[in-house]
């Protein structure tokens, strides 16, 4: 069973409107990024919590992705 987390990212990820707009957000304003995500969930009924985005998007192996975490997270 897929978590919501999972099922939203792939909807974020199949919309290139919405997948660029977060990427531009992120890279200046990570945290109002997972804001936007969650507000996303809730526009489609996929409820997610912040924590819930961070624990899933921490299980992408991929690069600009563990990058952004660290800056939501308030590393960089």
């Amino acid at each position: 069973m897929s978590s919501n987390a999972e099922k939203l990212y792939n909807l974020i990820a199949n919309d290139s409107r919405r997948k660029n707009s977060l990427f531009l957000t992120a890279l200046t304003n990570p945290k109002s990024a997972l804001d936007k995500i969650c507000a996303i969930g809730k526009e489609f009924n996929i409820l997610v919590t912040k924590e819930e985005v961070i624990e899933y998007l921490s299980t992408i192996d991929d690069e600009a992705t563990k990058m952004w975490l660290i800056k939501a997270r308030g590393g960089l």
